[in-house]
């Protein structure tokens, strides 16, 4: 069974491992967008502005129907980059609305804007799995967004000792594993996780693998 990289910028696949890139329409070159790799796509609300918005759309519409888009992002909110946040909702809401159509999950960004999230998610009534990637925030505001309804990926900050990541971890099974933009391997970032859970990294493959099958990613 493979290891199950849920969130990377790399490109580069590793043998063992299966992985789903994320790309952003607002940096990368869709016309080469991947044809049979796993990808997310979306627009990164760093670089997606509201001028932009409805030619991007125009496009994400079309690739986001390739069978290996296995996810809609990564997007989301961030008030220390990118447009003002009212602009950023807008922005985030198209892709929401897109993802529901498809009944893809989403794969999201998230900085100093939790409650924002909430807030669109309660008033949008989201159905389809809205997933925040990278989570390293405590441990009480990890429960607040898994008691919502979110789900959660861990990447390299799990491995510090005591982190909300950790923290979590120990406690629930349903979230995933990712290596994001970050050095450390997903092999490390597996066997912390089964360290945490006091499990073998076999058993903690089994448990992400089932957590992937749920979505219907893999």
């Amino acid at each position: 069974m493979d290891f199950l990289d849920l969130h990377t910028h790399k490109t580069a696949q590793k043998t063992g491992v299966h992985s789903i890139q994320s790309l952003s329409l607002t940096t990368d070159i869709f016309l080469a967008m991947p044809k049979t790799k796993p990808i997310s796509i979306g627009l990164h609300p760093w670089y997606a502005t509201l001028d932009k918005l409805d030619l991007q759309m125009k496009y994400l519409n079309v690739l986001a129907n390739q069978a290996n888009v296995k996810l809609i992002g990564e997007c989301g909110l961030d008030k220390l980059k990118g447009e003002n946040i009212e602009h950023q909702i807008i922005i985030l809401e198209k892709q929401i609305a897109l993802a529901e159509k498809l009944g893809k999950p989403l794969i999201l960004h998230c900085v100093k804007s939790f409650s924002e999230l909430i807030g669109v998610k309660d008033r949008l009534s989201v159905k389809v799995p809205m997933i925040i990637h990278g989570f390293n925030k405590n441990e009480e505001l990890g429960k607040q967004l898994i008691a919502k309804g979110f789900l959660l990926s861990f990447g390299a900050a799990s491995l510090k000792e005591n982190s909300g990541a950790s923290k979590l971890m120990k406690q629930y099974d349903d979230f995933f594993l990712e290596t994001d933009d970050s050095e450390t391997s997903i092999e490390e970032i597996y066997q912390g996780a089964a360290n945490l859970k006091k499990c073998s990294v076999d058993e903690m493959k089994a448990i992400i693998f089932a957590n992937w099958k749920k979505l219907n990613l893999i």
